[in-house]
C-alpha cells in the first residue's frame, strides 16, 4: 500500500482504496499525466465553492468573488505551486485556505489590473450555481474563515453520501437507499421505521438493522473521506470534531 492510500473496510468490494487530496494535487501538477486534468478538476470541484464562500463574506461581489477563485486555481498551476505542497503541512483545508489568502493579498489586484475573469476558467459554473448556494447557505454571524469551514464541511459530507448512494446502487438497492437515507445524520426524519417496513416489504426489526447499517457504512466512508485531507491517521478525530462544530455553527 503506497503512502497516498488506505484500506478501509465497509465500502465496494469490502476495501477501498483511498487516494489522498495531497496525492491528487500533486498528480495535478503533472501535466504530461493523463490523470492531471482530472485531479485539478476533482480539486476544484470540492473547494472551489468554500473558497468562493470566504471570499463574499469578506464583502467582494459574486463576479469578484468567482474570478478570484478562478484565478487561484490557474495561478496554483501556473507557478507550479502544486507540485511544491507539503503534506507535513497538516490538513489540506488549511494549505489551501493560507495559499488563497496570500493570493489575494499579493496577487489578486495585480492579477485584475486591466482585465477580467482571471484567464481561462478552470472549471465550468454553470453547474456550481455558487452565488445560488451563497445566498441559500450564507450566515452574516459567520467570519470568512469560519464560512470557509462550513462550505467545506456541507461539501464534504455532501459526498460521503453520494459515495454511499452509488455503494448502495451498485449493488442493486438503489430504492433501499432512496428510502433509508432520511434515517442518517441531517436527514429530515419524516419517514417512521414502519413507514419504511411498509415501503420496503421488510418487518420494522428488519428495517432498524438495516439502518444500523447504513449508518456504520456512512460513518465508514466518512472517516475515509476526511483521512484523504490530513496528513496522519492521528488527525481524523479531531478533524472531525472541526467538522461537526463548522456544520452547527460552533467555534
Amino acid at each position: 500500500m503506497s503512502e497516498d492510500s488506505a484500506q478501509v473496510p465497509g465500502l465496494p468490494g469490502g476495501r477501498r482504496f483511498v487516494t489522498t487530496h495531497w496525492s491528487r494535487l500533486k498528480l495535478a501538477a503533472e501535466e504530461d499525466s493523463p490523470g492531471a486534468a482530472a485531479a485539478l478538476e476533482e480539486l476544484c470541484r470540492t473547494y472551489w465553492y468554500p473558497l468562493y464562500a470566504f471570499v463574499r463574506r469578506q464583502g467582494r461581489g459574486p463576479t469578484d468573488a468567482e474570478d478570484a477563485v478562478q484565478a487561484f486555481f490557474a495561478r496554483l498551476l501556473a507557478k507550479k505551486l502544486l507540485a511544491r505542497a507539503d503534506p507535513a503541512r497538516g490538513r489540506f483545508r488549511s494549505f489551501l485556505l493560507t495559499a488563497f489568502k496570500n493570493f489575494l493579498a499579493n496577487e489578486w489586484e495585480r492579477e485584475m489590473a486591466g482585465k477580467r475573469g482571471g484567464g481561462q476558467p478552470v472549471l465550468s459554473l454553470e453547474e456550481l450555481n455558487p452565488e445560488a448556494l451563497y445566498v441559500r447557505d450564507a450566515d452574516p454571524a459567520l467570519t470568512p474563515d469560519q464560512a470557509y469551514d462550513r462550505a467545506w464541511a456541507c461539501r464534504l459530507l455532501a459526498t460521503v453520501r453520494e459515495r454511499v448512494r452509488m455503494d448502495y446502487a451498485q449493488r442493486g438497492h438503489a430504492r433501499r437507499y432512496e428510502l433509508l437515507e432520511p434515517f442518517l445524520p441531517g436527514g429530515d426524519g419524516q419517514l417512521s421505521y414502519a413507514e419504511a417496513a411498509s415501503e420496503l416489504g421488510l418487518g420494522e426489526v428488519s428495517v432498524r438493522a438495516e439502518v444500523h447499517r447504513l449508518k456504520q457504512r456512512y460513518r465508514t466512508a466518512l472517516r475515509a473521506e476526511i483521512m484523504a485531507t490530513v496528513s496522519s491517521p492521528e488527525e481524523v478525530d479531531e478533524e472531525l470534531r472541526s467538522l461537526m462544530a463548522a456544520v452547527s455553527g460552533g467555534p
